[in-house]
């Protein structure tokens, strides 16, 4: 935190819809960090199931492997193994899609209302993450 300078000072009056389109980024910020996390967390979940498919690649044909599901681990051929985790992947990269989506949607409403708020308050007022 800085003191603003007499020349960054803004003699603007916050209005109702001001302080509403501020409560509005406040939301959409906390929103969009809580889908950012869970974005690199599937995306983190997807490379390790492509190291996974690799490995399990190396495997005999027809050989067991073990392969959780829930909580509990049962042997299945390795090509079944890697069907379910091709499924799996499919099902990720959905969920990846559509969490891009969301967080574009988000920040194309950040960036407006970043544009509005700059523009009546200047450097009064600090939008940024730190």
């Amino acid at each position: 935190m800085r003191m603003l300078n007499q020349e960054e000072e803004v003699d603007a009056e916050v209005t109702w819809e001001d302080q509403q389109k501020i409560n509005s980024f406040s939301k959409l910020n906390a929103k969009y960090s809580d889908l950012e996390e869970t974005y690199n967390a599937k995306k983190q979940e997807k490379e390790f199931l492509d190291d996974l498919t690799s490995e399990l690649e190396l495997v005999e044909v027809g050989e067991p492997v073990k392969y959780k599901i829930g909580e509990s681990f049962i042997n299945l051929p390795v090509e079944q193994a890697i069907e379910r985790i091709e499924k799996d992947q499919e099902i990720l990269t959905q969920e990846l899609e559509q969490l891009q989506h969301n967080m574009d949607d988000m920040n194309g409403q950040m960036r407006q209302l970043k544009a509005h708020l700059y523009g009546k308050f200047g450097k009064a007022i600090n939008l940024e993450k730190d």
